[in-house]
């Protein structure tokens, strides 16, 4: 059968103000969200998808997930970086929804034995306050259908550095490097790890109408004023390698690479960093000292590695404790003997409260206004690593991952597992919430 071209796709959708409201006012936990889709399943399709867009974003969501079983189909929302349920709808209502939403975002309605992408907007607040909001839409053929993820893109997520959680010593570092005219500021983690966001909010710090900004970004996700943002579109041709060679002769000041992937774009940032530019990047590592060694892999040359890099942040996301219902308790002796072992030796430059055996840390207790999770929101616990005249020598070495990562504890690096326990100390999340995320 002859594939059909893709559907003409809508600008997007505009949540109606009477059900904008009603989200305003009745859904504030994911039990609102559950009982108020569970109410909409008799209503048209139109309405039912203004509900579950709506209702995922007021609740923050990051992504919404619709995913079939052989009889019905489970909606579930991502929260604070966990799947929650949030109903369980009929086969033919998943099979409107599935086609509402394919025809939204351009995705062809016949093909459904591969993955597909696509995007749309949706419009949503008062008519004074009208926010668009991208969704960026995947398609994946299972067992029982097409499971369908829907990444909720919102403009809310763009914060400035002051909000991205940093201890007051990693806030004057990351101010004063992102001030260097050149050189290359590399942050690394895995997918949903915050990475995209601290670099925006690097970007909100030093854009300026004096300095020329341009952006090359699979996919754009968040539009900033003032900048130039480009997209990768590789069947045109258009990759990170040759756009980013592109970009080098519009004479940029400041240029945000979404993310170093291969050989030749790893090439051509480094000489960028070297030639009079500042470079904002991602890579995937697990933490900031195996940097070097995944440059080194993507045929970074040795010597330019150290010369081009002037700071390398890792980073993850730990959910926050909600303030409504958290609890301080006395901490035991065997919590408080690996804060002792693990915060040993830190650097005086980091204030912590004082270990002692009358010392209290937070508790999870779980309230409707969390979700009954005991956490709202989330926050970045990091480790950067400046690379500075020794460090720049000891990367001549090819020194190992731990080799690099004992020099940088010994400079003073305090480690994202460190970082979390610091923000435990301070009561902004639990020892359980730091190690499920950092598997120490």
């Amino acid at each position: 059968m002859e594939e059909y071209s893709k559907q003409s796709s809508q600008e997007g959708i505009t949540i109606s103000s009477r059900i904008n409201a009603e989200i305003q006012k009745k859904i504030k936990s994911i039990l609102d969200f559950k009982e108020k889709i569970g109410g909409s399943l008799k209503k048209d399709t139109s309405e039912l998808l203004e509900i579950f867009l709506g209702g995922g974003i007021h609740l923050s969501a990051s992504d919404l997930h619709v995913e079939p079983t052989e009889t019905q189909a489970k909606i579930r929302a991502r929260i604070d970086g966990v799947l929650q349920d949030a109903a369980i709808i009929d086969r033919e209502i998943y099979g409107n929804l599935l086609s509402r939403i394919k025809l939204l975002s351009g995705i062809k309605l016949n093909i459904t034995d591969r993955p597909q992408d696509g995007r749309f907007s949706v419009l949503t607040g008062g008519k004074s306050e009208h926010v668009s909001i991208e969704i960026r839409v995947s398609t994946l053929p299972s067992e029982y259908g097409e499971s369908i993820v829907l990444r909720i893109l919102n403009p809310k997520s763009l914060i400035d550095l002051e909000a991205l959680g940093l201890r007051e010593d990693l806030l004057n570092l990351f101010n004063k490097e992102i001030k260097k005219p050149n050189g290359m500021i590399i942050v690394t983690g895995p997918t949903g790890s915050g990475k995209t966001t601290t670099l925006y909010a690097f970007l909100k710090k030093i854009q300026k109408p004096e300095i020329k900004v341009i952006t090359i970004e699979d996919p754009i996700e968040y539009h900033l004023k003032g900048i130039s943002q480009t997209q990768v579109n590789p069947a045109r041709g258009y990759d990170f390698s040759s756009g980013l060679q592109s970009i080098m002769r519009q004479d940029p000041d400041v240029i945000l690479v979404g993310e170093i992937r291969d050989s030749k774009t790893c090439q051509i940032a480094l000489q960028a960093a070297l030639t009079g530019h500042l470079v904002l990047t991602t890579l995937h590592t697990n933490d900031a000292a195996g940097t070097v060694v995944r440059l080194i892999s993507l045929e970074g040359n040795l010597a330019n590695i150290g010369p081009a890099v002037n700071m390398i942040v890792a980073q993850r996301l730990v959910r926050k404790l909600c303030d409504k219902c958290f609890q301080f308790m006395p901490v035991s002796s065997s919590i408080l003997e690996k804060l002792e072992k693990n915060l040993k030796g830190i650097s005086k430059e980091v204030k912590i409260p004082k270990l002692n055996p009358g010392l209290k840390i937070p508790e999870v207790k779980g309230c409707k206004y969390c979700n009954f999770t005991g956490f709202r929101g989330r926050v970045g616990i990091f480790e950067a690593i400046l690379i500075d005249d020794e460090m720049e020598k000891f990367i001549l070495k090819n020194p190992s991952v731990a080799d690099f990562q004992e020099l940088a504890m010994k400079k003073g690096m305090v480690t994202m597992y460190q970082d979390g326990l610091i923000k435990v100390l301070q009561g902004i999340t639990t020892i359980e919430e730091l190690e499920r995320i950092t598997g120490e």
